[in-house]
């Protein structure tokens, strides 16, 4: 993460309403900037988008029982952070403060540090279909009930430091599984690779919410080490609000890890009369951080077809028939009175 702490401080000033871990693990653009809504993406794009959940503080959404609808408690991007005119999504709402993927019938994968602990989870709700879903349409902030769902344990969670010289560097897997409060309807379980074998170059697609804004689905991007312990980088669009995000491999739509940690995300625009998005060459910055799959692939249940899959490779190959074989069946009958 390199969010200096006087960065951190402004975002904090300048975006009370927001928890603080929406804008401290900063993310960044690189290159063009790749992100899009939900209705501009591809249909394979929309199909993945469709399992990947906003996470809200409790106080920010309330049910309105006569209608069974949540209202969401959301600003205006460019008036909170005092946006530069022209900046990209500028008057859109915002609102989430982290991402996250459905994996389970009731598991949602997210990045360790947005529920930090049982607490945490407890206030926290997560809500599907916050997105802008039809060209010149707005993201709904009035939510089905039935879109919205709450904590009941975390199942796994991890939040380390990378051994570096004797120390820790603060870097390393950072993820949770949290189980919901009931079975999710409407969404399918998304698929996580198994049996990663990540390499430099390998493209990818990043799918959240980032600075809480409505669903963004961003491609254009790559690995570029994959050799840390725990995680790997690439150069993703990204900020805050998207830790949690599901990263797929472009090509296979598996999900090869969480995005947990970049790059600054904004710097005062020259001259200081307002705030822009942080950007470099798509070669350029830190990089953005990925905790690998792998590091809690084993706590995911398999899906249904995985299940398949996974009990035909365990099976033993069967025999081919020959007259060679059914000799030694029939002196195997004849031995110890088997029968085949």
């Amino acid at each position: 993460m390199k969010t200096t702490l006087k960065t951190a401080l402004l975002l904090a000033v300048i975006s009370p309403m927001l928890p603080i871990s929406a804008f401290a693990d900063g993310k960044s653009i690189y290159g063009e900037d790749d992100r899009v809504d939900y209705y501009a993406a591809s249909a394979d794009m929309k199909a993945l988008a469709d399992s990947v959940v906003s996470l809200w503080s409790a106080g920010s959404i309330k049910l309105d029982a006569a209608s069974g609808k949540y209202t969401l408690a959301t600003e205006k991007f460019g008036d909170r952070l005092n946006l530069c005119p022209g900046e990209k999504f500028r008057e859109q709402p915002i609102g989430a403060f982290c991402s996250g993927s459905l994996v389970g019938e009731d598991m949602i994968m997210t990045a360790g540090h947005c529920v930090a602990d049982e607490t945490d989870c407890a206030a926290a709700r997560m809500v599907f279909g916050f997105a802008v879903k039809t060209a010149g349409g707005e993201a709904p902030v009035k939510i089905a009930a039935s879109e919205v769902y709450s904590c009941k344990k975390i199942v796994k969670r991890f939040l380390g430091g990378e051994p570096s010289g004797g120390s820790t560097s603060g870097l390393g897997p950072d993820y949770a599984l949290v189980q919901l409060d009931r079975k999710v309807t409407g969404h399918k379980p998304l698929p996580v690779n198994r049996n990663q074998k990540l390499k430099k170059g390998t493209k990818l697609v990043v799918i959240g919410h980032p600075v809480g804004l409505p669903l963004k689905v961003a491609a254009g991007s790559s690995v570029r080490d994959a050799s840390p312990k725990g995680y790997f980088v690439a150069d993703l669009d990204t900020f805050g609000g998207n830790s949690g995000s599901p990263v797929f491999n472009a090509s296979t739509k598996l999900i090869e890890g969480i995005l947990v940690r970049g790059d600054q995300d904004f710097i005062q625009a020259p001259g200081g009369g307002c705030i822009t998005m942080a950007t470099y060459l798509q070669s350029g910055g830190r990089g953005e951080d990925v905790t690998k799959v792998s590091e809690l692939q084993a706590f995911i249940p398999r899906l249904a077809g995985e299940r398949q899959a996974a009990d035909d490779a365990e099976a033993p190959a069967s025999q081919p028939m020959t007259l060679e074989n059914l000799d030694l069946q029939d002196g195997m009958e004849q031995r110890f009175n088997i029968r085949f």
